[in-house]
């Protein structure tokens, strides 16, 4: 497991404003004729470039690369009625491809539009564990209009796979307004979560309706949206910790999309120069990886991290070898060489691959978020150090890290069953033993002193529902919270013309049968950033709806402008930056007034976890990892990962 670092470091630099494009406007030269088209300019090299396409009949001139006149339209003969715009053919680097043009529906913005491309690829059908190589194009144009499988990944169950070895697609939603194609517009790129383990570019499909659908948020922030599939499971992050089997596929993948985009957005409409990431849990934890590592230097401008930090204790993986010994001897690979063990594990049939690693449910002998076994790696290459040391490669990128304040209610649900169920009694003895497990490093003093801490409050209120909210924010706080608290304070420590910004979302869940004193659990905030109260106006009520609106407003004009509360959608109140002195952040919930801006939170317990905690003696022993501090953080402890822990 990766240990959750300590933010040291004074404040480095002032807050600096970052000014929106100049070019940043919604005009363009006309498109969208339902006759055919040819392309009167093509991409050129690596640089990308406009694709766009003229009716041939008008016969305009070709349009020339960014930062060139306008193309100028001729004036006769008289010009044709079009319909509402939009892209038809685009050219890419690859070739030409096609999408859709989708009316926006149910309580939709009127008049508006979306262009709809789907399974773009972005780079060649990967070979099993090995570094992503660039597409070589295609003959013709390729029909862009539906999802691909996503990449090769165990079911929900564990018991068989899904997906395909072929999966390094990309889609893209671009607004279109009323009159003309859009033009340098922002573009946001999403990083799908699901421990590393499950997931891809379009989410969930509930009844042909897609988690990750970036049309609400498209059209509602103008802003082009785009999703992609990345490797993931052992194909992704199985790693020997050595260059025999380096690891970081899924990285690298990511990165890939990231470079596509660069280079080939400008014909779809985007700003190649105005790209943001975000993502959610392992793709919130990715977003801020791609920010530290040196391979996307000039490719981003702004990122945000949802409920995962590069810092959280499941971010890294510190003892790779270990788990890739235990999937080598299930798939019968050699064991005592790694570089025999790479070269069998690369001709090894990939779902079997896939299937020798599994995260147990039931029956956890240890906290469910130290069996996340097949994460990011410090390889020296793509992650050259400990991220803790590599905030200095996002001093230019803004940044918006933050959590839900019930994170930690899924993984304490599956440590704890008992807390969603009113019948049953957590006690204090349920809760000691979880806490001896996440502190083992530190022994009996360090399980002692946490239990202390965490249960003071009791004194004023030992119900049941105050226990089991002490197990969920002890697994917020590991998991989720203090990473992202250290995120932060480090961003702004090494920030240059950078901006930092950090919330707390605690909008509840809706999902049905959980106890009423649960908040915004992992992945509630999902559906409003996606807009899906909106996509589904009969499943959500007036107050949801509300909530997706100020997240897709913040979300969008801090891609457009990287200042939340400037840009193409009015705030409810007002998001000021963070500093180390401030420690401001936002709760985002379906009330927002001048009081949802507040400072400091949980202070206490990040004084606790990084000075009260570490001063306590490290211990080791039999089955106990021992903490060695890494430069001049600190650590968490992190299980035994000896032969005596079975494979998950």
């Amino acid at each position: 497991m990766a240990r959750l670092r300590r933010a040291l470091g004074p404040e480095q630099a002032g807050i600096f404003p970052i000014t929106a494009p100049a070019s940043e406007q919604e005009s363009g030269p006309r498109s969208g004729s339902t006759r055919s088209c040819t392309l009167v300019w093509p991409l050129e090299g690596e640089s990308g470039g406009s694709g766009h396409l003229q009716d041939p009949v008008l016969q305009g001139p070709a349009r020339e690369p960014a930062g060139v006149a306008t193309p100028r339209w001729p004036t006769s003969p008289a010009p044709l009625s079009l319909p509402s715009p939009q892209l038809g053919v685009v050219h890419t680097e690859g070739g030409f491809v096609e999408g859709v043009n989708k009316k926006l529906g149910l309580l939709g913005i009127g008049g508006r539009s979306v262009d709809v491309f789907k399974g773009i690829p972005y780079a060649a059908p990967p070979k099993a564990l090995e570094n992503p190589q660039r597409h070589p194009g295609w003959q013709g144009t390729l029909k862009a209009k539906d999802f691909k499988q996503k990449c090769l990944q165990v079911t929900l169950t564990q018991l068989n796979t899904q997906g395909s070895e072929d999966c390094l697609y990309l889609n893209i939603w671009v607004p279109q307004g009323r009159k003309e194609v859009s033009q340098n517009l922002p573009v946001m790129i999403w990083i799908f979560g699901g421990a590393f383990i499950f997931g891809s570019g379009q989410g969930l499909n509930f009844f042909s309706d897609y988690q990750y659908e970036g049309e609400e948020m498209a059209t509602r922030g103008n802003v082009i949206v785009v999703t992609f599939n990345y490797r993931i499971g052992p194909l992704g992050f199985l790693s020997t910790g050595d260059a025999h089997l380096p690891g970081n596929y899924g990285l690298r993948d990511q990165h890939m999309a990231i470079a596509w985009v660069k280079r080939n957005i400008a014909a779809f409409g985007g700003d190649p120069n105005n790209i943001s990431i975000f993502g959610e849990s392992a793709g919130g934890a990715s977003v801020s990886l791609q920010i530290l590592s040196p391979y996307n230097k000039g490719l981003i401008r702004r990122a945000i991290s949802q409920s995962g930090v590069a810092l959280a204790p499941w971010g890294i993986q510190e003892d790779p070898l270990s788990w890739a010994k235990q999937i080598a001897k299930k798939v019968g690979c050699p064991l005592d060489d790694t570089a025999r063990m790479a070269e069998c594990l690369k001709v090894t049939d990939p779902r079997a691959l896939t299937l020798a690693y599994k995260i147990p449910l039931v029956g956890l002998e240890y906290p469910f978020l130290f069996y996340l076994g097949l994460l990011p790696v410090v390889d020296g290459d793509f992650i050259p150090d400990d991220p803790i040391n590599l905030f200095a490669n996002a001093a230019d990128i803004d940044y918006i890290a933050g959590t839900n304040n019930m994170d930690g209610h899924l993984f304490a649900s599956i440590d704890l069953p008992a807390i969603n169920v009113d019948i049953l009694t957590v006690t204090g003895e349920d809760i000691f033993k979880l806490v001896s497990q996440v502190t083992m490093g530190k022994g009996p003093r360090g399980a002692n002193a946490t239990f202390d801490f965490y249960t003071a409050s009791w004194a004023q209120d030992s119900s049941q529902e105050a226990k089991k909210k002490t197990v969920v924010d002890l697994e917020t706080d590991l998991g989720f919270l203090m990473p992202t608290k250290m995120a932060v304070a480090q961003h702004r420590a090494n920030a240059k013309s950078a901006r930092t910004y950090t919330y707390l979302f605690s909008h509840p869940t809706r999902i049905p049968l959980l106890p009423n004193w649960v908040g915004a659990d992992h992945t509630t905030d999902l559906q409003y950033v996606f807009g899906k109260p909106f996509d589904n106006p009969l499943i959500y009520r007036p107050q949801d709806r509300t909530v997706s609106q100020t997240m897709i407003a913040y979300w969008t004009n801090f891609a457009r402008t990287g200042d939340p509360n400037k840009g193409h959608s009015a705030v409810p109140t007002q998001w000021d930056p963070y500093t180390e002195e401030n420690g401001n952040y936002l709760e985002i919930n379906k009330k927002m007034d001048g009081q949802s801006l507040k400072q400091h939170l949980r202070s206490s317990y990040l004084q606790y976890w990084t000075h009260t905690y570490q001063a306590l003696p490290t211990v080791t022993g039999d089955g106990v990892a021992p903490l060695l501090p890494s430069n001049d953080s600190n650590a968490l402890p992190v299980p035994p990962m000896d032969d005596s822990v079975t494979a998950p």
